[in-house]
């Protein structure tokens, strides 16, 4: 591992690392590093640099690109580098609170107020930055999140849905940039007990409920929700004909979520899809892989568990 701890003359200009950060989301570290597959160049807690440009990690909240050494003389200068090379940063906090939080302080503000679903994301630069001990920071004036080391809060409806499953779905979309208009067919697998139903009956769509378990009673009622008290994976794409968007938070093997979707790729039927890939017990990387190589993109979200989130627009273009 490189010691870039090695003493330099205090206030020197910003050093180039030829690095890119990989930020693990809490309490998924181990999948980082066997997903990066090399030991890192520099570990900073959750924070792993590996040389090159930036790879496509589903297990990184954040991508830390062309990340620079600052070394400083105090904090306020700390704060003044920082300051000169753009307005929005966000610490992320891993040794040595204190001082990082008292150069956080001398910084501009940075709004942390939660977003309102449906919006865009953030489109203003948020740089990242952290201290790697008294006098040196490692700061990215760009990274891969629009969110504060990658963790999206919204305004949550706490009346509407029956649990918070719907806070994954609002996070993939907002990511996305785009989410179901009025009037469009959205196709909700592994439905019950309705989370998913309930956001997106709420932008208007017209959903399909399916799943053996019943929905809840609110959410069935619904006059632009249709339940289906069925397998997904005895559906067949032929019985419900063309959809503008396919979701799926089934609870099953990622391999047996891989053979739907492909049946539904197969046959063209469906323009858009967000499926949920859950791992039961350890990790299933192979069929990770499997998912990254598909159109799309695979994503470890804020609000996922032990599991990855696949993206995948315009198929019908693909």
């Amino acid at each position: 591992m490189s010691d870039l701890s090695e003493a330099k003359p205090a206030g020197t200009p910003a050093t180039a690392l030829g690095l890119t950060g990989y930020l693990a989301p809490e309490g998924y570290l181990d999948q980082l590093r066997h997903e990066l597959g090399e030991p890192p160049a520099l570990e900073i807690g959750r924070l792993l640099f590996l040389s090159g440009p930036p790879r496509p990690i589903a297990w990184a909240a954040n991508v830390w690109r062309e990340p620079s050494r600052l070394e400083i003389r105090s904090i306020k200068d700390g704060a003044r580098q920082l300051r000169a090379i753009q307005r929005n940063w966000v610490l992320y906090s891993h040794a040595r609170h204190r001082r990082a939080a008292l150069i956080a302080a001398e910084l501009p503000k940075v709004s942390a107020k939660p977003s309102i679903f449906p919006s865009l994301p953030p489109s203003a630069p948020l740089g990242s930055w952290t201290l790697l001990d008294e006098r040196t920071i490692i700061a990215a004036a760009e990274c891969s999140s629009p969110f504060p080391n990658g963790e999206v809060a919204f305004v949550e409806d706490r009346e509407g849905p029956p649990n918070r499953a719907y806070l994954k779905l609002w996070e993939a979309l907002t990511l996305a940039g785009r989410w179901p208009q009025a009037g469009e067919t959205c196709l909700d697998l592994g439905a019950s007990p309705g989370g998913w139903s309930f956001a997106l009956a709420k932008l208007g769509a017209r959903v399909i409920s399916v799943d053996k378990a019943p929905l809840d009673a609110k959410i069935a009622a619904l006059p632009n929700v249709e339940t289906r008290r069925q397998s997904a994976f005895a559906l067949e794409p032929a019985e419900i004909g063309a959809v503008d968007w396919l979701f799926s938070d089934i609870v099953c093997y990622p391999d047996r979520l891989l053979g739907l979707v492909g049946k539904w790729l197969a046959t063209g039927l469906c323009r858009n899809m967000v499926c949920t890939i859950k791992f039961q017990g350890p990790t299933d990387f192979a069929a990770q892989a499997r998912f990254a190589a598909l159109p799309g993109r695979l994503i470890h979200l804020h609000h996922n568990k032990h599991e990855l989130t696949w993206i995948a627009l315009d198929l019908a273009h693909a």
